[in-house]
């Protein structure tokens, strides 16, 4: 990613995280969704966490990617998370539709 660097790893309990950092924009809207998609889909974890932590700003395409993955992962039985959200992404995630249990702030 140009804008940003996207960090993937898994942790102990074999939840996957994935983390971007700085400014996720419309340069990085295809990686972010194929790996959203692939995790969800084909490595089928128990739990798909998105850490915002490090997030400065989510442009609207890469924030509609998250709140669908919330959704796929429903319908693949995993339970997808979105963790340490900003103030402001934590408003703009739940009025897009993703769900209070699904936001996890730090």
């Amino acid at each position: 990613m140009r804008g940003s660097v996207l960090e993937v790893s898994t942790s102990a309990d074999g939840s996957v995280v994935i983390q971007p950092h700085g400014s996720v924009g419309p340069d990085e809207a295809v990686e972010l969704r194929q790996l959203l998609v692939h995790t969800v889909r084909r490595v089928r974890p128990l739990r798909l966490i998105v850490d915002l932590a490090f997030v400065r700003e989510l442009d609207p395409i890469n924030l509609g990617s998250v709140v669908a993955a919330c959704g796929l992962g429903d319908d693949h039985q995993v339970a997808v998370f979105v963790d340490n959200p900003s103030g402001p992404l934590a408003a703009q995630l739940a009025a897009a539709g993703v769900p209070s249990q699904r936001l996890r702030l730090g």
